[in-house]
């Protein structure tokens, strides 16, 4: 994967606090996104393992607060202290993936359970 391929993630700006609930929605689906970019490297890392020279790749998230939110996606190498490439460790991407699974996990049950309160609210309480 190449920083070409990455995308700007966002939410648009909203001029009333009308959309609260909808930029809520928003944010979890944002960050559900950024986990996945995140998972296809992390993918990508450990499924290259075994090729002579290939350096694991991180991405990282530049963030810009104001009326709207901005996720600009980064690729960067990971490199040694010394500038050289790192070496993959495979258990370290391998935990890498779980963390982030884990994380998915509680964004999902999350955006499940915001969801279900905007049903809550729209049925007045009645389930």
């Amino acid at each position: 994967m190449t920083h070409s391929t990455m995308t700007t993630l966002s939410i648009p700006a909203t001029g009333s606090n009308a959309h609260t609930e909808s930029r809520t929605t928003q944010a979890l689906l944002l960050a559900l996104d950024a986990g996945s970019m995140r998972h296809r490297v992390i993918a990508s890392n450990i499924a290259n393992a075994s090729v002579p020279g290939h350096v694991p790749q991180r991405v990282s998230f530049g963030q810009l607060m104001g009326d709207g939110l901005l996720l600009q996606p980064s690729l960067t190498p990971e490199l040694r202290s010394s500038g050289q490439p790192a070496a993959l460790n495979l258990d370290a991407e391998v935990a890498a993936m779980a963390q982030n699974s884990l994380h998915q996990q509680a964004l999902l049950r999350a955006l499940q359970r915001h969801l279900g309160l905007l049903s809550l609210a729209a049925s007045d309480g009645r389930r």
